[in-house]
């Protein structure tokens, strides 16, 4: 596993690293001692698989509150997708920004985004599967979200009129974000 830390503080990019021959291919996807040597010390408790149908479907950009805030650790197996996390994290330097990063069947790379962002994704293929471990369990009443297309984040989608779902399509703007946590 190949690690780079992006422009976001806590944010990592991670290769795989597969072992192939004529059978196919073997990779380790997670190892705790090399992800302690990065400085993350996770306890991974729920293992969610997302499949879209369709190219151009958002889903996102989502959240939990706290003490429900989540890290995950994203990967695409199958088809392609644009990755993204923005960080929410009050008192950060980096507040608002995002990194968006292709995750791909082909290029076997994750993304690490740690708790105080929210993430979301579009697909680029007809069917996309994502994986994605956390660290904390899904309580409805503690997620939130942020709108795909919110000016203030200015984040370059490859898609002009996006698949949403209705969930999506009502979530808040970033500046209703800060109104909230004051």
């Amino acid at each position: 596993m190949e690690f780079k830390e992006l422009k976001l503080i806590g944010v990592f990019e991670i290769t795989l690293k597969p072992y192939t021959d004529k059978r196919g291919f073997f990779m380790r996807t997670y190892d705790t001692e090399l992800f302690e040597i990065h400085g993350i010390s996770m306890k991974w408790v729920q293992e969610n698989h997302s499949r879209s149908e369709k190219k151009g479907i958002i889903r996102g950009l989502h959240f939990q509150t706290e003490p429900f805030a989540e890290t995950k650790l994203v990967r695409c197996i199958r088809g392609s997708i644009f990755d993204v996390a923005v960080d929410i994290r009050r008192n950060s330097p980096t507040f608002g920004k995002w990194v968006g990063l292709e995750l791909s069947e082909e290029n076997k790379k994750m993304l690490f985004i740690p708790r105080g962002f929210a993430h979301g994704f579009c697909t680029l293929t007809e069917i996309s599967e994502v994986v994605y471990r956390v660290d904390n369990f899904y309580f409805p009443e503690h997620e939130k979200g942020i709108i795909w297309n919110d000016a203030d984040l200015a984040i370059v989608w490859p898609v002009e009129n996006p698949i949403l779902s209705e969930k999506d399509k009502k979530n808040m703007t970033l500046e209703e974000f800060k109104r909230e946590i004051g």
